[in-house]
């Protein structure tokens, strides 16, 4: 957690992404400028300087971090945390555990993201693998779905480890007192659902979490639960549909509406669609959760206003102190559920 009277300082990845360096730089010009953040800009410095020259940004609370390289989607994590040490989203959350930076922000490779934090900052206790999560339904702004495809196969104990963190966010980020938890099952009725979700279950009634069994996936869009627990295999279909319902609702209505609504009407409506149903491109981004410290990970295709949405979700995470009452909650829970 940031220290009082002192700005939460992000790292951001400035070469992530597919608009690096100049989206990145721009979103975080931005979020320096009105969000009362310290920006350190982690990438090549000749480009990031000239960026921030154009931007006329010499003034803001703005560092820049010499890296050198970039892991690309579509190669090794693993493989690329060796190959190239000094990568950008390397040095950015190297920043986070050496205590320079409160949270480090990238727009690049999700399992890069991902394997760097893993290694780099270590996983909490009761958590096996970080996870990725959040809201993914516009018409549920305040449901977090957990996981949304970082963990394809899951164990039951890793299910309950999604509730707690679920739980922990709502409360401390949202202010809901007691959030409503349900797994993600084929029917609503209890004992609906295939041996994981059955496991699952037993773990969560002794969790003493406000679990409320399960619902289906059409319970989403009305907002049945404030956290809501699948495997990543499941979660990233239901946002992938999610987002792809989006868009084609958009090209939809551009194609049979533009006689009959004005330009101006018809882009509002558009925007507002594709809003509400690709909220992981609108909102900037989410923490990557389970992990000892506050990582946000973007859309690769994030322009400046994502970027800085994300450097503002970061700047929310570390303030609420998310990550100390998450291994709190852990350990009592796991203590409850006999785990």
């Amino acid at each position: 957690m940031a220290k009082e009277n002192r700005p939460v300082r992000v790292a951001v990845d400035a070469m992530g992404g597919d608009h690096a360096p100049s989206e990145l730089v721009a979103g975080a010009v931005e979020a320096a400028r009105h969000d009362g953040v310290q920006i350190m800009l982690v990438g090549d410095p000749e480009r990031v300087e000239a960026e921030l020259v154009r931007l006329e940004a010499q003034d803001l609370p703005i560092k820049t971090i010499p890296s050198e390289g970039v892991i690309l989607e579509g190669e090794s994590p693993v493989l690329a945390l060796r190959q190239k040490p000094r990568a950008s989203v390397l040095v950015a959350t190297s920043l986070l555990k050496e205590g320079h930076a409160d949270a480090c922000v990238t727009m690049g490779s999700t399992g890069a993201a991902m394997a760097a934090a893993a290694v780099i900052l270590g996983v909490i206790k009761g958590i096996d693998r970080p996870a990725l999560g959040g809201p993914v339904v516009g018409l549920a702004p305040n449901t977090v779905i957990l996981d949304v495809g970082t963990n394809v196969d899951c164990r039951p104990s890793q299910l309950l480890g999604f509730a707690v963190i679920g739980d922990v966010f709502a409360r401390q980020l949202w202010g809901i007192e007691k959030p409503r938890v349900a797994i993600l099952s084929v029917g609503a009725e209890a004992g609906k659902g295939n041996r994981q979700v059955k496991e699952a279950t037993e773990l969560l009634e002794k969790s003493g979490l406000n679990f409320i069994g399960n619902i289906e996936a059409d319970d989403i869009p009305h907002s049945k639960a404030e956290v809501v627990v699948c495997d990543g295999f499941v979660g990233n279909i239901v946002m992938k549909l999610t987002e792809g319902i989006g868009r084609a609702l958009v090209e939809h209505l551009r194609s049979n509406f533009s006689d009959s609504i004005s330009a101006e009407s018809l882009d509002r409506i558009a925007k507002e669609v594709f809003e509400i149903n690709n909220t992981a491109e609108t909102r900037g981004g989410g923490p990557l959760f389970g992990v000892n410290g506050v990582s946000i990970v973007g859309h690769g295709a994030a322009k400046a206003e994502a970027v800085r949405k994300a450097i503002g979700m970061a700047k929310m995470v570390v303030e609420s102190g998310f990550i100390t009452k998450l291994n709190e909650e852990l350990a009592e829970v796991h203590s409850r559920a006999g785990e």
